[in-house]
């Protein structure tokens, strides 16, 4: 199974359209376009996963002016998109239809493929608390590191081909529950990454 797009090539920076953050503030925060092909027979569904494995896990250091983190501070994994039930017909989502611009508290019944069903993002626990953007976080947000981080960001689109037509989760479910869910019933995986930087040396780069 092969996964592209035309919003960015493999491994290039991602458009800050496809961004949640600029440096001076908010992006466009629009999906990318994703197109597949070469699916296994037996193929029932699909699932996908956007995921940055680059996230810093010293919150402390995040967004601190004067202040850089360094590329070797402990990295964990940043939800950026979790979608579950996809047709197993469809092979392309369009840029934007699923998300286009920023819902402050999160977009609770994001636009996606018919049936299909989206998971939190992790934008649901960096904001928790915060009075003007708390909420729960569905489907699609995208790019927004650190200006202060000297590594550049990783985002990894992971899309399975699946042996059910739907898998059994909760209705507020997370990219954990998805990869549990699918657990026995994965016939393919393709993956697909772009990168995305707000640090002054990297953008000038």
């Amino acid at each position: 199974m092969q996964l592209s797009s035309q919003s960015f090539d493999n491994r290039q920076p991602i458009p800050a359209e496809f961004a949640m953050g600029l440096a001076e503030g908010f992006a466009p925060n629009r999906n990318p376009q994703l197109a597949w092909d070469e699916v296994p027979g037996g193929t029932r569904s699909f699932a996908l996963l956007c995921i940055d494995p680059d996230a810093p896990t010293v919150a402390e250091t995040v967004g601190r002016s004067g202040m850089e983190i360094p590329v070797e501070q402990p990295r964990g994994d940043f939800v950026h998109w979790t979608m579950a039930d996809i047709p197993a017909d469809l092979r392309e989502i369009a840029a934007s239809s699923c998300c286009d611009g920023i819902t402050a508290r999160g977009k609770r019944n994001p636009p996606g493929p018919a049936d299909s069903r989206q998971g939190l993002n992790d934008y649901t626990g960096w904001f928790a608390g915060d009075a003007d953007m708390g909420g729960d976080y569905f489907g699609y947000d995208g790019p927004y590191p650190p200006f202060n981080d000297l590594r550049v960001h990783r985002y990894f689109f992971r899309l399975f081909a699946l042996d059910v037509d739907r898998l059994e989760l909760p209705q507020r479910f997370t990219a954990g529950d998805l990869l549990r869910a699918m657990q026995g019933h994965v016939l393919a995986e393709a993956t697909f990454h772009g990168i995305y930087s707000l640090h002054a040396d990297q953008v000038k780069a």
